[in-house]
């Protein structure tokens, strides 16, 4: 099994470039099925769920190649609409092949998505949604099956702004009869993404990034060339791992806008960042000082950074609550932080910390992505050597997470 060696106490300093986002890049691949025609995806990383979403698409008929880093996806051939079990339970972003599934055959079979163990994520808002679209939907043991003789445009009241359930909206009624309004939707830069791919591909979809979206129905989609968005949860990751071990940072294809909710908590923190078109720059000399934070929808703190943040606040002075709104079961490394020498305690949804000098180098094992990513920054901080285990977890969302934080002066090794 895969872990990382990590011994602590170097600074990082130097320059990394972040990759496309994992959550733009998964929806967009599924939105590939929509066309006959080819597809590129510009600065593809080749981490796992991208693989994972790769092999779906092949199951499906779908041709695909890398060239470099860009991903050439044809769906000319594609004749299936089931998703294996085995392959669903890879990871929960499967879910958005029911959409473009639909889309295209006008029917789908598909498990319940897999993924990382972070709590609940239901998907009736996903069902009751294209219910509203004319899809006839039934689950039996796990498996739901989706058929539909033809996708007419409605308007559709989400309970709450899922990102999954407004992303599979999109791709299902974006070749619907008819115009389709999404109200209270996910604001997530993601969602914006994927309005401006399809809209190169002749979509018609406006107000991504509202609360109210408008797709009007379209009769074909083609073919084209997209880069998507930077990874702001690749990029806050590592703004976080130079705070955490009090070095300085230029991080290139960023976003400073769409993470400006964690770069005004640095920032009133010890770290000193400026940003210059798509350039941030960090730089912390100091211990943290504490601060306080909730997770939620954007632009709220993102729920996918609130294991690294509190890595960070575990060796911060003061004290430190954190309250996580999205995942109920999303405290799953607290216990491994505790291990290494961490003074946190948790109730119900709260995580309440008091910080501690310096972290103790010991063995941990990643249970999720994020999770497995706070890991290996409290290990950048910590005393002697940590190994953190089970890193296919981290994997999933970080390509070479190991060589990037080597270049900037980790000592970190991938062992086997």
């Amino acid at each position: 099994m895969e872990k990382y060696m990590i011994n602590g106490g170097r600074k990082l300093s130097g320059k990394i470039t972040i990759q496309s986002a994992k959550n733009s890049v998964l929806p967009i691949m599924a939105g590939a099925l929509l066309t006959d025609e080819q597809v590129v995806i510009k600065n593809c990383p080749k981490i796992k769920d991208v693989m994972s979403m790769l092999n779906i698409l092949s199951h499906i008929g779908c041709k695909w190649q890398f060239e470099g880093d860009n991903l050439i996806i044809n769906s000319l051939t594609a004749d299936k609409y089931v998703v294996p079990k085995e392959l669903a339970n890879e990871m929960r972003s499967s879910i958005f092949m029911l959409g473009a599934l639909i889309c295209r055959f006008k029917k789908a079979k598909i498990y319940a998505p897999g993924g990382c163990n972070i709590g609940l994520r239901p998907i009736d808002l996903h069902i009751k949604s294209l219910k509203k679209l004319g899809v006839n939907v039934s689950e039996v043991q796990g498996q739901i099956f989706c058929s539909a003789s033809s996708l007419v445009g409605k308007d559709i009241y989400l309970d709450f702004p899922s990102v999954g359930a407004t992303e599979n909206i999109i791709l299902a009624s974006v070749l619907a009869k008819g115009k389709t309004q999404i109200f209270n939707s996910a604001k997530e830069p993601e969602i914006v993404d994927l309005m401006n791919y399809l809209n190169s591909m002749g979509a018609k979809i406006y107000g991504a990034g509202t609360s109210t979206i408008l797709i009007e129905g379209v009769d074909r989609l083609h073919g084209t060339e997209y880069t998507p968005i930077p990874d702001r949860i690749e990029c806050g990751t590592f703004l976080l791992a130079t705070a955490i071990t009090g070095g300085e940072i230029e991080i290139h294809n960023c976003n400073a806008k769409n993470i400006s909710v964690l770069i005004h908590k640095l920032c009133d923190n010890t770290c000193k960042i400026t940003t210059n078109n798509d350039i941030i720059y960090l730089k912390n000399k100091l211990m943290s000082k504490s601060f306080s934070f909730s997770t939620g929808p954007y632009p709220l703190f993102p729920t996918d950074l609130q294991a690294q943040t509190m890595a960070l606040l575990s060796v911060s002075s003061g004290k430190s609550v954190v309250v996580e709104n999205v995942f109920e079961k999303r405290f799953s490394h607290v216990s491994s932080l505790i291990d290494m020498g961490a003074n946190i305690s948790v109730k119900g949804k709260r995580a309440y910390i008091s910080g501690v000098n310096r972290l103790n180098g010991t063995q941990v094992y990643a249970s999720d992505l994020r999770g497995g990513a706070a890991l290996v920054l409290a290990g950048l901080n910590a005393e002697g050597q940590t190994i953190v285990n089970n890193i296919s977890h981290i994997e999933r969302g970080y390509f070479e997470f190991e060589k990037k934080l080597s270049s900037l002066g980790a000592d970190i090794k991938k062992i086997y």
